[in-house]
């Protein structure tokens, strides 16, 4: 690559001042990089037109918005599920799609354990009312319990649900994991987990974990029938996709106390509506797609997809463990 030589970068998701000027800090030699100022994609076609690379975090990269780059060489995710890019329009396109495979396991893990407890101990409700002023004791709205001896299921079970499962460890769980194949016995035995099918972990479980791709055989997956399968003491976590848990029977689901609490991170629509059913529960813990966000996984990340960057402005290929769309 020719030193003169400027490739652009664009991310597509709007952010915020101080978090650019850290992206230009890490910026390779040769390249220069902008970002979306708006959401929407009138936006995002102008400013991708001309754009050699891209990156996406969560905003929805469609059909019309890939059609609209006329010479882009890849699009980056930043983080690990793609369900938000036209996968089908990129190939169309020609387009490169490559993740950051495992880079956000250990924040999005540790996001986890941080909601099971919140949830099952009533953190953010008793947060809430001392701000305003109310000391609340007890008898407290909901009982509080504790993670410690708990049998957790654990829906998807990649990077992300093996270092729950780790973590999860010193709490002395006995840990169900659910995934299309189960592992190999000695590498269950490694991580002290046991297979379990969707019913019986449904059934079982004190904590069910989500942390599965949002796919056609997932969308839908926490359902009314799936919730009521539940125990009444079960908490339900989900840090996957919104797309996993039909709001509306989640709502009446908790308003019933058909499940004792959940914590969600993630929505079908996002951001979240100010009119979503979601808001106003009080045993849900609601948060805005935080869970793979820490300042102290930013540079390792981001230097990731910029030295994908590099390989394809060389003519390399990008690493197959972290190519989707080739």
């Amino acid at each position: 690559m020719a030193v003169d030589t400027v490739y652009s970068i664009i991310v597509l998701d709007p952010m915020a001042p101080a978090s650019i000027e850290r992206l230009k800090a890490l910026l390779p030699e040769g390249f220069a990089i902008e970002c979306a100022s708006e959401r929407g994609d009138a936006h995002l076609k102008t400013i991708i037109a001309d754009a050699d690379f891209a990156i996406a975090g969560q905003v929805a990269v469609s059909g019309e918005v890939l059609r609209a780059a006329r010479r882009l060489r890849l699009l980056h995710k930043w983080g690990v599920g793609v369900d938000n890019i036209d996968l089908e329009a990129a190939r169309e396109c020609a387009i490169k799609v490559a993740r950051t495979t495992g880079s956000n396991a250990v924040p999005v893990a540790e996001f986890t354990l941080g909601l099971m407890i919140c949830a099952m101990r009533g953190l953010a409700g008793g947060h809430a009312e001392l701000q305003k002023g109310v000391w609340r004791g007890f008898p407290l709205p909901r009982d509080p319990f504790m993670i410690s001896g708990k049998t957790v299921g654990i829906v998807g079970f990649g990077a992300i649900g093996q270092r729950v499962a780790r973590l999860l460890s010193g709490f002395g769980c006995r840990i169900l994991y659910a995934k299309r194949n189960p592992l190999p016995a000695a590498e269950e035995r490694a991580l002290g987990v046991e297979f379990a099918d969707m019913p019986r972990l449904l059934a079982e479980s004190d904590i069910v974990s989500l942390h599965c791709p949002l796919t056609p055989q997932t969308a839908g997956l926490i359902d009314r029938a799936a919730l009521q399968s539940m125990k009444r003491t079960t908490v339900l976590v989900n840090v996957a996709r919104g797309g996993i848990v039909v709001e509306d029977d989640l709502r009446w689901a908790l308003e019933n106390r058909v499940i004792h609490a959940a914590a969600t991170d993630v929505y079908e629509t996002e951001p979240l509506p100010a009119d979503s059913p979601l808001i106003g529960l009080d045993n849900l813990v609601t948060t805005p797609h935080l869970a793979a966000l820490a300042a102290d996984n930013f540079a390792p990340t981001v230097n990731r997809m910029f030295a994908n960057f590099e390989r394809v402005a060389r003519g390399e290929p990008v690493p197959a463990h972290e190519l989707v769309v080739g």
